[in-house]
């Protein structure tokens, strides 16, 4: 990787210079832990729903279900919505927290956020790890749920506005890559600690969370705060002075005075929630949702969620399942790496295309072979054609992990003007936690009533979706997210009817848009700034 040079701004004549410093790279390595710890939450809960000893002690009638030899469903066996409401609980704590995480994150900051977001981990998992009954275990997930909000509205925002325009994609997606590895640790641990006799393995696996939370945590008290939300909060020579440690060069007058503008023009906006809903900001506001939606949508976390009981559901039985669940976590990993190589190459339009075009043929694959092969009364899956679900799933996780992952997280955080970004992040993280929600308390009750169907459902949303990028979402590799307003959506076929300069936007200045009458005598187009 290159250690400096220009990141230029290329309309209106405008270069920004930017350097890859150290310090950047190491702020983005810290706040990006918090999607570590989001992983491991999301791999964790799958692995001790599959262990027995788990199962016994919260959830007696899913245990007696697994251990019944009469039992004529396969695919049924794991039904039940306390079991779900374990796993899905974190996301609708996470949904509520988000609201809260929005006002955090415009007033006090994105590292104050980031903290909190690791406090409420910590507390979370030690109450996981100690669970005596149910109710301690859903408060324990509640809290980590809370942190998933705090942390899911403040890395994304931090990464976005710290990073150097070439290499804003690779560095935001190191969120999304510390996810997968998140996922990988949680199955090593849960293959590991379902080995250990005594009925104490699942506990473990719990309390290993700790070990991100204090990443996370340590990281938001380590890192800078970003410029953008230092001048936002009127603390305009810390924001200057951090804008030049994190650009490695003393010529940052014309970036920092687009950030003064932009700052005006979002103080200008007294309701940012509401101003979400305006006709100019419809366009972010329609791409945002809809990659959430689709994102959940895919079918993603429903195989992450419940890849040990899926695999054992199709006869791998409890070892090989978990095995299986470490294979696909370290293919999620070292494809996310592949996006973060390619994403400010190639673009997010065709990571999009290409990985939609794998993950339809995959999951039609999969259909087929457990339609034919696995039934409700089955006891075991050929070994060949089990080895072919495998890859098949491998080649699904690996296609979502280079796209739909890390870019549904990516576009949202550099689309939105900074009047709305907060606001913007945060119905990006509402919308997720809905969908992600519903897919963790539904996926089992699908399974049970669709079969091997479920996988035709997602391949249905996986083309409907691939459409949708053909047609409605535009490129923004390298654009800086100030200019996004005036070369990404002003140009596009179809959202740029909803840019129209209008009476309102003139008389009040309070749009992210730019009008010649507000622009500086230095020529700079600072009210697009993000």
């Amino acid at each position: 990787m290159p250690v400096g040079g220009l990141a230029p701004a290329k309309a209106g004549g405008v270069e920004f210079e930017a350097k890859i410093t150290p310090i950047v790279i190491l702020s983005c390595i810290m706040a990006a832990t918090g999607g570590l710890m989001f992983g491991y939450d999301v791999g964790v809960s799958g692995g001790v729903t599959s262990m027995p000893d788990f199962l016994e002690k919260f959830f007696p009638d899913v245990y007696g279900k697994t251990q019944d030899p009469n039992l004529n469903s396969n695919y049924c066996k794991y039904d039940n919505q306390n079991l779900q409401m374990f796993t899905s609980s974190l996301y609708l704590a996470g949904l509520v927290a988000t609201f809260f995480a929005s006002w955090t994150t415009r007033n006090l900051g994105r590292k104050p956020t980031m903290l909190i977001a690791g406090c409420f981990f910590l507390v979370g998992v030690v109450i996981n790890a100690a669970a005596q009954d149910l109710a301690m275990l859903i408060i324990g997930r509640v809290l980590l749920g809370c942190g998933v909000g705090f942390a899911n509205q403040a890395v994304p925002l931090f990464l976005s506005e710290i990073a150097p325009t070439r290499i804003r994609g690779g560095l935001n997606i190191l969120f999304q890559l510390n996810v997968t590895i998140g996922i990988l640790f949680a199955n090593l641990v849960n293959y590991g600690t379902a080995k250990i006799k005594g009925g104490w393995g699942w506990r473990l696996s719990l309390g290993l969370a700790g070990f991100p939370a204090l990443l996370l945590t340590a990281g938001a008290l380590l890192v800078l705060e970003t410029p953008n939300s230092l001048i936002e909060r009127g603390r305009l020579d810390e924001g200057k002075t951090v804008l030049r440690k994190i650009r490695g060069t003393d010529k940052i007058e014309p970036e920092f005075l687009e950030l003064v503008e932009a700052s005006r023009v979002a103080k200008e906006v007294k309701h940012p929630f509401r101003n979400l809903l305006k006709r100019r900001n419809w366009p972010q506001l329609a791409i945002t949702i809809a990659l959430q939606i689709f994102q959940q949508f895919t079918g993603i976390n429903a195989i992450m969620f419940y890849a040990p009981v899926l695999f054992d559901t199709v006869g791998f039985g409890s070892d090989a399942s978990l095995y299986s669940a470490v294979i696909i976590g370290a293919v999620n990993v070292l494809s996310t790496c592949v996006s973060i190589y390619s994403v400010d190459k190639i673009g997010r339009r065709m990571l999009l295309l290409e990985a939609g075009v794998q993950m339809f043929f995959s999951q039609v694959v999969i259909a087929i072979l457990l339609g034919i092969k696995v039934k409700d009364n089955s006891n075991d899956l050929h070994r060949g054609f089990a080895v072919l679900v495998v890859l098949m799933v491998c080649t699904f996780v690996s296609a979502f992990a280079w796209s739909w992952g890390p870019l549904g997280w990516l576009i949202p955080s550099e689309t939105f003007p900074l009047e709305t970004r907060s606001a913007g992040q945060s119905v990006t993280v509402c919308v997720n936690l809905i969908f992600t929600f519903v897919m963790a308390q539904s996926f089992l009750s699908m399974l049970c009533t669709l079969k091997f169907g479920i996988f035709l459902f997602f391949s249905s949303w996986v083309l409907i979706m691939s459409i949708f990028v053909v047609f409605l979402l535009p490129e923004t590799k390298n654009i800086p997210i100030e200019e996004m307003t005036e070369r990404v959506w002003k140009k596009h076929w179809f959202w740029k009817r909803f840019m129209d300069n209008n009476e309102e936007v003139a008389a009040t200045g309070t749009n992210g848009d730019h009008s010649p009458k507000k622009g500086h005598s230095n020529g700079l187009d600072p009210a697009s700034q993000l």
